[in-house]
């Protein structure tokens, strides 16, 4: 089965790089007219370039999430030039302190994971959704993590507490529209072979990357395209009965 995403208008935020990038080009590919929403020009203006070169259509705006006037100036903007928004995925984030006991993190890092990871979140939903109430539906997919469906000693107590808060914002806002045809779900991905999640994780730290790669039951990270289908999928009407979902995306970590 396909996923055709034709003449949707999907808002794609932290798609500079990474798994939002990957994401915006799988969305254009099944068809959606997409719009890239980050700090990074530089990245997002790549990420335009690559779309339009492959035949999709996308544009750059750029947002800062943690602000409520820009982001509700960027939905304005989807609408104002679109006519709608179909969709959205919440995928901007900062990975910080890993490895680093609750005890010793900085208060500057907390501050800056939560206010991008879950305020940021939260703000994009407020806007979202309230543009979606007055066309009658929509759909928004929120990027969470395992880390916010497990405790671990990786990833840093502020970063599992925001995603965390992902998950639980994801299952009231989907209770809480679920009768106004809007679904909201999020994935839930573990590591992925990506060089710059390596970086921020393990640091450089070859030892201890292998040991956590080996945790993982496929004998193997999760490559962006995977995630990215993922996302599409959620936006498709195959999945037209499925809401407040905290999907993994995890090859067999959490069943271990």
């Amino acid at each position: 089965m396909k996923t055709s995403l034709d003449q949707k208008v999907i808002l794609v935020t932290g798609g500079s790089s990474g798994i939002g990038r990957a994401t915006a080009q799988a969305l254009a590919r099944a068809g959606a007219s997409v719009v890239i929403a980050d700090v990074d020009e530089v990245g997002g203006a790549s990420t335009v370039s690559s779309i339009r070169a492959a035949g999709g259509d996308a544009r750059f705006v750029r947002t800062d999430v943690c602000k409520s006037g820009e982001v509700a100036r960027l939905v304005d903007d989807v609408v104002r030039r679109s006519g709608r928004l179909d969709g959205a995925f919440n995928n901007a984030g900062v990975l910080s302190g890993t490895f680093i006991q609750s005890a010793e993190q900085e208060e500057a890092v907390w501050d800056r994971v939560l206010d991008v990871n879950l305020k940021g979140v939260w703000l994009c939903m407020k806007y979202e959704i309230q543009q979606m109430l007055r066309q009658g539906g929509g759909v928004i997919v929120n990027h969470a993590s395992i880390a916010g469906l497990f405790g671990n000693r990786i990833v840093g107590s502020p970063y599992i507490a925001s995603k965390h808060g992902v998950v639980g914002l994801t299952k009231a806002a989907a209770l809480e529209y679920a009768g106004r045809n809007i679904r909201i779900n999020a994935v839930c991905p573990g590591i992925i072979d990506e060089t710059s999640m390596s970086e921020l994780i393990f640091g450089g730290d070859q030892d201890r990357e292998r040991e956590v790669r080996a945790l993982y039951p496929m004998g193997r990270v999760g490559e962006l395209a995977e995630v990215a289908d993922a996302v599409a999928w959620f936006f498709s009407d195959a999945t037209s009965f499925i809401t407040g979902h905290a999907l993994p995306i995890d090859g067999g970590l959490l069943a271990a």
